[in-house]
């Protein structure tokens, strides 16, 4: 019978974290028992699957004593079948399991779509993916909170930044980064002739301040007049904030509210979460040099999706995947894309743990 994965080292932390819940200390600091108390939930359910693999097993041993009886041979042969499926089945949910969890589930998270190559109509297809992922948001019950955003002539995006808040929108999201092609005629093309444009996006976890410390004294904060197309609506107060992280020169700018401070806690909270990204694909890069993933690299210069518009096709080429439910995608059906991108990332990371170490 097929060998059970070294089980010990999980049992062993099992113990180390029930002795730590039972500290009062331990529930003096709400972060540190929250996660102490996860960790030990988490711990707890992979205990019990192997404890009822292994009473399973027992269950088979017996039976395979009782398969010569004359009596009770053939209702032990049903048995062992009925079992060796419950082995199986329970092995599968072990091995998921004990796949160490995503330290960013549960994050709310940041989007950033830029029009990229195409003119005008790449900064439409941007307004169309925002559209996409609102859509998408809408139905999961999250909800979406603009961060910043400059306007094109046409009506699209230059840029849209904005945050999504949910229980489970990184574990969603974090297959979007990368660079979506459309192709399709442009309502501006006189000619009909079918043209190329891209949009990048960008999903990071919203970094919290015990995540990322910033030291002021490494910010240059300048303040400047919003511009905008003009009328009642345009600010005429000095409330766009503008923010450079000088040791990395990341530049965040953020004029979508009318008050200053609003500008500039908003600015804060996208160039935390651009630093947390910087800070983890820094690991990232020691640790995995020589495997790349293909799925959820987060690497927003790789060519992930095509909106294929004449053929109403949709493919996703990390999984080779095509759908022709283009436009039930456009208006926020991602479920039957994301499925297919978590089964493959679930594959790979079940190919890449030891569970014996």
């Amino acid at each position: 019978m097929e060998i059970l994965p070294n089980i010990e080292p999980f049992r062993s932390r099992f113990h180390e974290l029930e002795k730590q819940l039972s500290l009062p200390e331990t529930f003096q600091d709400n972060q540190l028992a929250s996660e102490t108390s996860r960790e030990h939930r988490r711990l707890s359910g992979i205990l019990e699957l192997h404890d009822k693999i292994q009473s399973f097993e027992n269950q088979v041993k017996d039976c395979e004593s009782l398969i010569d009886d004359p009596e009770m041979g053939n209702e032990a042969k049903s048995e062992i079948l009925m079992l060796t499926t419950n082995i199986q089945e329970y092995k599968e949910k072990l091995l998921v399991s004990m796949i160490p969890p995503d330290p960013e589930i549960g994050k709310n998270i940041i989007v950033e779509i830029r029009a990229g190559a195409g003119g005008d109509e790449a900064s439409i297809f941007a307004s169309d993916l925002y559209r996409m992922y609102t859509r998408f948001a809408e139905r999961l019950k999250w909800s979406v909170e603009c961060l910043s955003q400059n306007n094109s002539d046409t009506g699209g995006f230059k840029e849209i930044i904005f945050i999504l808040k949910g229980e489970d929108a990184w574990s969603k999201m974090k297959y979007e980064s990368g660079v979506h092609r459309v192709q399709r005629i442009p309502v501006t093309e006189a000619g009909g002739r079918i043209h190329t444009s891209t949009s990048t996006v960008a999903v990071l976890p919203e970094a919290k301040d015990v995540e990322i410390s910033i030291n002021p004294n490494d910010l240059e904060i300048n303040v400047c007049r919003a511009s905008g197309p003009g009328g009642q609506g345009v600010n005429t107060t000095d409330s766009a904030v503008q923010i450079q992280h000088l040791p990395t020169g990341i530049n965040v700018y953020c004029a979508d509210e009318r008050s200053q401070l609003k500008n500039k806690n908003k600015a804060m909270t996208v160039l935390r979460s651009r630093l947390l990204q910087k800070k983890q694909q820094e690991e990232n890069e020691k640790y995995a040099q020589n495997r790349r993933s293909q799925v959820g690299t987060g690497d927003r210069s790789e060519r992930i999706r095509t909106y294929n518009f004449p053929q109403s096709r949709i493919t996703d080429h990390r999984v080779n995947y095509t759908s022709h439910a283009l436009q039930e995608t456009l208006m926020g059906d991602l479920e039957h894309i994301i499925e297919i991108l978590e089964k493959e990332e679930l594959s790979e990371r079940l190919q890449n743990i030891n569970y014996n170490e």
